[in-house]
């Protein structure tokens, strides 16, 4: 019998987060098995990875960083992968783990993962069919297969820093399904016996070990939204089992994700070393200060509104170590990529969550950034 897990995507953040909780789970009884990983793409340096795990099933994470100021350097052999398979020419073997051995799905595809392609069509129902392009065309593939094989339920847990990433995969591969003629009872397989679980992850994984492996910072978070019939991958002390995710998204966006873009707003403005990082803007006095000031006086004061302040202040200790790391060169000019864009999605819900919760305070730094216009 197959592993019970089986990944779509070999990314080196998985590889640092969903499969070193596995294998660490799997080594205190709390794991539902063992991974098969699955390469969705062309990408040589996945097909160096796959290989890899091929001749050595084993691979190191390395953990550097801060945590709660002391400083952590250490590796752990992973050995939760112990089949990779390429999708394009192992298809006939991932439809068959798919359809008899899988119980949990994960994927981390490309930023392209949830594209639809025309070149993909119903012809890749068809026995003998190659793997379609596209992520959700080969769940409607891999779908059809299970359901034909007597549609045992499964829970699928993306990981793609999508909103509401289950249930916007869900409605991809409905789409694609719908498209190539699927019956009523094949949809209702797909929308109602199948679980799709909303996550968020949270980690930076910042370099590659190659040709498997990778360098990760202490923290970690997999938050997921309950769903009733889920099934889950493993126990492990990042993982977070929530009827409110939007609040890990909300600490994520407006303290983590704001404090980085206020840095780089800063960057900009103040005509800053161009090779400055988070560690340096951090040991800055004047812009340590202003950027505390600004969690303290303009966001702050929105989470205890929601009464959600405690867990924003604790959450708002491990963004400070986080931005401290002294292994981590997390420049401002590569924070500061579609700035624009970031301050809207990362200033403006403050705001408008101050304006709805009637608070009477001012936010300045927010309003003046948001006016600001962004160096072409």
């Amino acid at each position: 019998m197959g592993n019970p897990i089986l990944q779509f995507g070999t990314s080196r953040f998985l590889q640092a987060h969903a499969d070193l909780f596995i294998s660490e789970a799997l080594g205190a009884g709390d794991a539902l098995g063992t991974v098969t990983v699955v390469q969705t793409t062309s990408n040589p340096e996945s097909r160096a990875r796959v290989d890899a795990l091929r001749a050595r099933a084993r691979y190191p994470v390395r953990i550097r960083g801060l945590r709660r100021d002391e400083v952590v350097d250490t590796t752990i052999e992973c050995s939760s992968i112990t089949e990779a398979l390429d999708a394009n020419t192992d298809w006939p073997l991932v439809r068959e783990r798919f359809a008899r051995d899988a119980r949990v799905v994960l994927s981390n595809t490309s930023d392209s993962g949830y594209a639809c392609f025309h070149e993909d069509t119903a012809e890749s129902l068809a026995p003998g069919a190659r793997a379609p392009r596209g992520f959700a065309a080969k769940l409607v593939v891999l779908l059809r297969a299970r359901f034909e094989a007597g549609a045992a339920p499964l829970t699928l847990l993306p990981c793609e820093l999508v909103s509401n990433n289950g249930d916007t995969l869900r409605a991809l591969v409905v789409g694609v399904a719908r498209r190539w003629g699927a019956d009523a009872a094949f949809l209702r397989y797909i929308k109602h016996t199948c679980v799709w679980v909303n996550s968020l992850v949270d980690r930076i994984v910042s370099e590659p070990i190659r040709p498997v492996g990778a360098i990760a910072e202490p923290y970690a978070l997999w938050a997921i939204e309950r769903r009733e019939g889920m099934v889950l991958p493993c126990q492990h002390e990042a993982m977070i089992v929530t009827d409110d995710l939007p609040h890990y998204e909300r600490l994520k966006l407006l303290l983590l994700n704001l404090g980085h873009t206020y840095l780089a707003e800063r960057w900009q403005t103040d005509g800053r070393p161009a090779d400055e990082n988070t560690r340096s803007a951090m040991r800055d006095r004047a812009l340590r200060a202003d950027l505390e000031a600004l969690w303290r006086d303009e966001v702050l004061p929105v989470f205890d509104a929601l009464g959600k302040g405690a867990a924003a202040r604790a959450y708002l200790d491990e963004v400070r170590d986080r931005f401290e790391n002294p292994f981590l060169d997390h420049r401002l000019s590569e924070i500061s990529k579609n700035h624009g864009e970031k301050k809207r999605r990362r200033f403006a819900p403050v705001i408008d969550l101050a304006r709805e919760l009637d608070l009477k305070i001012e936010q300045p730094r927010l309003h003046r950034s948001l006016r600001a216009s962004v160096p072409a």
